[in-house]
């Protein structure tokens, strides 16, 4: 599915088109199922009038024969049927979290626009889920449906009235199920969404444990907490109740509808107008009529619920991207010049910003929110509102977001290590395994790998918390220099280390880094002594620029900044 493109409709389509292979002959067996079950009433009907009525063996035995074999086809075909239909909706399910993982990763990005990380991985599981059960769903439904046609021709065999009675009584039951089932979307949709909110609650709260214990901020999270929960719990019974009477309304007028069948039935038996076999079948068959009625009950709901999930998962999907055009390829090597030309992005006001190839510039600045800024403008996350920046004299909106980022590595603070183990963070993206080894010296995270149980093979826990926060720097300045990407901004990566270690860090820094363009976005004084020039960012604007030492004598802004 394209970006920006498919609505909930669409969704549900293709979740089933997708699966056609399998929903079409799973359908087909389910018919069969549903038929052999419709001519079992039939099938007895006729054996009491040919032979139980004559008291003929022969006869008896026969229809025995024939009703076994109906059960053998049908239990044959139900067990296969279902294993499937199934199968098809773990195969829609998947791709669909296939889709939106794409979305999301997607380096024009957009997908996690006003929306928390746990709502996204609960939009991935759940709706994905339950869109998927629509191709599970509609062999059943389509088996209902042919276990209705049948008994309507059963019916119309042993009397034209009783099966004009079901023929024509179907369509409206058909009608008012799908009525019925409005109410039940609308809540289910507010169910999901609640869920879904509650799920990137609990997730931002536990990923920032340890900050909200340090605040001693755990009451009010945990009411936070708690007020979302309770919203989705009631919004979840809302959906349940919705259900419960959807369910409960189709069975009424289901048994209604056969109430009426059999009373018929037996009006027409005692007239004399059908025999007692065909009464028997006839209200076999109204008995049976019970089950493809609760089928296409359960299959409206599943219906009702996918529609819902289905428009949260086409608003995913159809998310605006952050950043748009740019299809050009970088030609040839990347020289590493960068270039900021009047750029004006949130705190950004009108930067102009000259990053020569093979230079390591710092940049120095109190404002946070101008900091990521310029990161959000140097790894095109976000493109300015006026003026532009560019590598080797090309806009940076005129190419490719994903080869640019093969070239340009903006590392943030908070950057998060995988679940995995030391060696296998580093690795991630890195040019080769000499640049690892390389990068570990460098970053001085060799020595973390000497202090662990299995050294650099020993598995971090989520997020890396099973290491310090400095030893977590470490690894991800590993990570980033390990990429030998041509450009590298790194943003404040030593805040958490002490300092004779980030003395040694700035000086292996530079030397790995020799030749390639390297941008250090931080206070530090001992990354910014190492570095060739540092500009400084004040209202927005480059108000210096020099060496270190320069400006620490000279401006009072640099000096405050830095020396605080």
């Amino acid at each position: 599915m394209p970006v920006g493109g498919p609505t909930g409709g669409l969704v549900l389509r293709e979740a089933i088109r997708g699966q056609r292979r399998r929903v079409v002959p799973a359908s087909a067996l389910g018919m069969i199922h549903q038929a052999c079950e419709a001519l079992v009433p039939v099938v007895i009907g006729a054996a009491i009038d040919s032979a139980f009525a004559t008291g003929s063996t022969q006869a008896l035995l026969r229809w025995l024969l024939l009703l076994g074999v109906l059960f053998l086809v049908l239990s044959t075909c139900y067990r296969t049927s279902a294993r499937i239909a199934e199968g098809a909706g773990e195969h829609a399910a998947h791709r669909l979290r296939l889709e939106l993982g794409a979305r999301v990763l997607d380096p024009r990005g957009g997908a996690d626009a006003d929306r928390l990380p746990g709502a996204l991985t609960s939009i991935a599981t759940n709706d994905a889920r339950r869109v998927g059960s629509v191709a599970t769903v509609l062999p059943y439904g389509c088996a209902a449906i042919a276990a209705l046609v049948v008994s309507a021709v059963a019916l119309l065999r042993i009397s034209v009235p009783l099966g004009l009675l079901v023929l024509l009584g179907i369509p409206p039951l058909l009608w008012l199920g799908h009525r019925i089932s409005r109410p039940l979307e609308q809540r289910s949709e507010t169910e999901q969404e609640s869920a879904a909110h509650a799920s990137g609650v609990a997730a931002d709260l536990v990923s920032g444990l340890r900050v909200l214990k340090g605040m001693g901020a755990e009451s009010a999270a945990v009411a936070r907490y708690r007020t979302t929960s309770q919203e989705s719990l009631a919004a979840a019974l809302r959906a349940a109740r919705s259900r419960a009477g959807h369910e409960g309304a189709l069975l009424a007028l289901t048994g209604v509808f056969i109430a009426v069948i059999g009373i018929v039935g037996a009006y027409l038996a005692m007239n004399g107008s059908i025999s007692v076999g065909d009464l028997v079948a006839a209200v076999g068959l109204a008995q049976f009529l019970l089950a493809p009625f609760q089928l296409l009950a359960y299959a409206n709901a599943e219906f009702a619920q996918a529609r819902a999930s289905a428009r949260r998962i086409a608003e995913v999907l159809a998310s605006p991207a952050a950043v748009t055009g740019g299809e050009r390829t970088p030609d040839g090597a990347t020289a590493g010049h960068v270039r900021l030309r009047n750029v004006h992005l949130g705190d950004l006001r009108g930067v102009d910003l000259d990053l020569p190839a093979g230079s390591l510039t710092g940049v120095v600045t109190r404002d946070p929110a101008a900091a990521q800024d310029l990161l959000l403008a140097l790894a095109r996350e976000t493109d300015p509102s006026d003026g532009h920046v560019e590598l080797d004299g090309v806009p940076l909106t005129e190419l490719d977001p994903d080869l640019l980022r093969r070239r340009v590595l903006v590392s943030p603070h908070d950057a998060d290590l995988f679940e995995s183990s030391l060696l296998d963070n580093v690795r991630a993206g890195a040019a080769g395994p000499e640049s690892v080894e390389a990068a570990l010296t460098a970053s001085t995270a060799d020595e973390v790998t000497r202090l662990l149980p299995d050294g650099g093979d020993t598995v971090l826990a989520e997020r890396g918390r099973s290491l310090s926060g400095g030893q977590r720097q470490r690894v991800a300045l590993a990570r980033a220099l390990a990429t030998d990407r041509p450009v590298l901004v790194l943003h404040d990566p030593t805040t958490a280390v002490d300092t004779v270690t980030e003395s040694r860090i700035a000086a292996r820094l530079r030397e790995s880094r020799r030749g390639l363009t390297t941008v250090l976005v931080t206070t530090s004084p001992a990354l910014l002594a190492v570095t060739d020039r540092v500009v400084v960012l004040d209202g927005g604007t480059v108000t210096a620029e020099g060496r270190h030492a320069e400006l620490v004598t000279a401006n009072e802004t640099y000096r405050r900044a830095v020396l605080a």
